[in-house]
């Protein structure tokens, strides 16, 4: 399963840290968002730094073990559709695989809805109650991928 598009968007939108730091969430994270190490070990404030080709590489095992399969249990019908597939896999990277399953972004993907899928996406622009930038260019990235 090709997750580069997924990958790429989740660099540019994470952006890289070297050092572990509190996310906007206040949960310890580290290189692209990372805040579980491939071994299962939740990212520590204490931890050593981490490099940048060690975050890719981390990325990736997230993406693949984690994210992707969640989104094909979540949307078995993404499977096929190499772009869709990947602009959700950034939307769980970044909010959570939970988030996808009690959607309606959800229920609109799996009906084909894909005018009604790009509506659900823009309305996750929201952190601390008001809208922000980033996240309105990421679900704008997102929703060009669902076309």
């Amino acid at each position: 399963m090709n997750l580069e598009l997924a990958a790429e968007l989740c660099r540019r939108f994470e952006g890289f840290r070297a050092k572990p730091y509190l996310c906007p969430a206040g949960v310890p994270t580290i290189g692209y968002g990372s805040t579980y190490y491939a071994d299962g070990r939740k990212v520590q404030l204490i931890d050593r730094p981490m490099d940048e080709p060690a975050a890719r590489a981390l990325l990736m095992v997230e993406l693949e073990h984690t994210y992707a399969p969640g989104v094909i249990r979540l949307c078995p019908g993404l499977i096929t559709d190499v772009p869709k597939f990947n602009a959700i896999v950034d939307f769980v990277y970044n909010l959570g695989i939970g988030r996808l399953q009690t959607s309606t972004l959800r229920r609109k993907i799996n009906a084909k809805d894909w005018d009604g899928a790009k509506e659900q996406l823009m309305l996750w622009t929201r952190g601390g109650g008001k809208v922000l930038p980033g996240l309105v260019k990421r679900r704008t990235a997102e929703c060009a991928l669902i076309g």
